[in-house]
This record gives structure tokens, C-alpha cells and sequence, in this order.
């Protein structure tokens, strides 16, 4: 069988495709502090080429969006470390207590209904003596030896972190000569048809991440203020953690949930920490679908809850950390490819 030249054209591509494919499958492992810093860079290069736009040197420019970057980092971090100094040492007095005031109050009622339920109060509170009586040492050293982590992995760990902001630094210097390589690569006779195609990936992945920290701002903004009304003493850590979290749809507001409904029941010990979570994550789901999600990222970007949870679990799959970090990105061209291709089906003759 004879091919026309556009079908030779589409195999060759298809045979690149597959083929960079199965390089980044099997170098999974190895690509991933590279394609951090890839993704990272994509995300903050136009904050550099802004300073830079401001007779800023771009060695100083890259310098300080680097060190922003690391101070937001560790901003997150000290989030979360009040939440598990408190609730930690809150739970090793509560659980026991909880426990035996289940016994007590919901047992009976469930077994009204049919429901047999008798927890062991004194296994519990071994347990908890057992695994939450450690400081922070201990916990680290638990966790290093139940999951088997030796000093390669550690020294993995630390190769990636130093390595890291290194790559990142070169590929945010270099990214506009970068840029102009990679275009050199096209083909003449397809710069205006790749150059289309990848502005409105551009333009689409670009408006969907600003409308997300846009909605994960103002819903960290909310939550904080809400919880605080709520008398909770975590208020602010569970607050900023739950909007900065929802940037993973439906996990990020999971863990935010879980965390302030710990934080309700160690915190208050009865109903009340309950129904106030309940309220205030209600009124911020409703506030982010109907008001925040509409308003600053929009239907029209294509990229909706479903398709970004499914993206992420299957080039997490698929790649492990690697294809988290790509998933949006990818899904983005595959939503833009498949507009056109759609678009190019309704205008072909068999549709017609």
C-alpha cells in the first residue's frame, strides 16, 4: 500500500510520539526533579521576564522568583506543622475519651437499629499510648523504618532537593533561547499551524492556573475567617491549608474537612466543632462552585473537576510523580487537540 505524503508525515510524527513516550516511561524515575523544574519554570518564567521588563539583570530576577518561590514553600510547611503539634497531643488525650463516649451514647442507639458496636477502649488506648506518645524524632524514625527507607533513598532525597533549584535556575535563565530553539525544530510548512495549536494551549492552561489561585486565595482567605468566627484555634493553618488544597479538586477539600473536623472534636468535644465545620465547608462549597469557580476560571476553559481528577490518576499511574506533574499540561493539549479535531470532523465529508 502506497502512502500520500501527509500520511507518511502523520506515521513519522506518531512514531516520534510514541517514541518520546516510551523514553519518558522508562526514565520516569530518573526525570523527576528535571521535569519539576520544567513545570515550575513554565509557571514562573513570565514572573521573571516581568522583572526582567523592569532593567532587573535576569541572574537577579531569576534569583529573587526562586526566592520567593522557597519562601512560599516553607510559609506551607509552617501550615501544616501547627496542626500536627496541637492535634497530635490532643489526640493522645481525646481518643480513649471519645472512645469510651461511644461506647456509651452511640452504641446503644445503633443497636436499636440492628447495629452491634463495642470498641475496646483499653486496646485503643494502648495503641495511642503506643504510637502517639513520640515527639517528632521518634515519628520520623517510625516512619523511616516501617516503610524500609534506607540511606539511598534519603540520599536520593537530598541529591533532588539540592539538584532541583539548580536546574531550575538554568532553565529560567535560559528559557527565551530555549524557547527559540525548540521553534527552530518545527518545520517551516507547520510553524503556523503548531504556532496556533500551542497559543491556545497557552492561553487555556495559562487562564486555568491564574483562575485557580485566584479561587485558592480567596477561598483560604474564607475559610481562615470563617473558622476564626467559629472560635476554632487552628483556624488559620486549617484555613489557608484547605484553600491552598483545593487546587486537587474534591482531595484538596477532603483533607481540608478531615482536618478540621479532627480539629472540632479534640478542640470542642461535642457537636458543636461538627456542626460548625458543616456549615462553614458548605457555604465554601457552594461559595467556590456557583460563585468563585464560574467567575474567575469559567466552563469555557474545557478543564473540568472530573477531567483534572482523572488526569492526575492516570499519568500518576501511568508515571508515578512524573505524570502528576505533567497531567495538567498534557490534558490541556489533549483538550485543545481535541477541539480541533472535532472542530475538523463537522467541517469533513464524512460528516457530512
Amino acid at each position: 500500500m502506497k502512502l500520500s505524503k501527509h500520511q507518511r508525515t502523520a506515521l513519522a510524527w506518531g512514531a516520534v510520539a510514541v517514541a518520546a513516550a516510551l523514553l519518558l516511561w522508562l526514565l520516569a524515575p530518573v526525570l523527576a526533579p528535571f521535569i519539576t523544574a520544567a513545570v515550575l519554570a513554565y509557571a514562573l518564567a513570565p514572573a521573571v521576564q516581568a522583572l526582567v521588563g523592569r532593567r532587573l539583570p535576569r541572574v537577579v530576577a531569576v534569583l529573587v522568583v526562586e526566592l520567593l518561590l522557597g519562601v512560599a514553600l516553607l510559609a506551607l510547611l509552617l501550615l501544616v506543622l501547627p496542626i500536627l503539634n496541637q492535634e497530635i497531643p490532643a489526640l493522645r488525650e481525646q481518643i480513649p475519651a471519645l472512645a469510651k463516649v461511644a461506647n456509651e451514647r452511640l452504641a446503644p442507639w445503633l443497636a436499636q437499629h440492628g447495629i452491634q458496636l463495642q470498641l475496646d477502649t483499653a486496646s485503643i488506648k494502648a495503641f495511642v499510648l503506643k504510637y502517639l506518645d513520640a515527639n517528632l524524632e521518634d515519628w520520623l524514625a517510625t516512619v523511616l523504618s516501617s516503610a524500609r527507607i534506607g540511606g539511598s533513598f534519603l540520599l536520593a532525597f537530598v541529591g533532588n532537593a539540592v539538584l532541583l533549584p539548580v536546574v531550575l535556575f538554568y532553565l529560567l535563565h535560559d528559557w527565551p533561547s530555549l524557547m527559540a530553539r525548540a521553534w527552530a525544530l518545527v518545520p517551516p510548512v507547520a510553524r503556523e499551524a503548531v504556532g496556533g495549536f500551542l497559543a491556545e494551549c497557552d492561553a487555556m492552561l495559562g487562564q486555568y492556573l491564574r483562575g485557580q489561585l485566584l479561587v485558592m486565595l480567596a477561598l483560604a482567605a474564607y475559610y481562615s475567617i470563617a473558622l476564626s468566627l467559629a472560635r476554632f484555634d487552628l483556624a488559620l493553618p486549617i484555613g489557608v491549608f484547605t484553600g491552598l488544597a483545593v487546587f486537587i479538586p474534591y482531595v484538596g477539600f477532603g483533607l481540608g474537612l478531615l482536618l478540621a473536623l479532627l480539629a472540632g472534636l479534640l478542640q470542642f468535644a461535642n457537636l458543636y466543632g461538627v456542626a460548625a465545620v458543616a456549615v462553614v465547608f458548605g457555604i465554601g462549597q457552594l461559595l467556590e462552585g456557583f460563585v468563585l469557580t464560574p467567575r474567575f476560571v469559567g466552563e469555557r476553559i474545557g478543564l473540568s473537576p472530573l477531567m483534572v481528577i482523572f488526569a492526575l490518576l492516570a499519568f500518576g499511574h501511568l508515571l508515578g510523580f512524573v505524570g502528576v506533574l505533567i497531567a495538567l499540561p498534557l490534558s490541556a493539549l489533549a483538550v485543545v487537540a481535541v477541539r480541533r479535531l472535532h472542530a475538523a470532523y463537522l467541517g469533513s465529508a464524512l460528516f457530512r
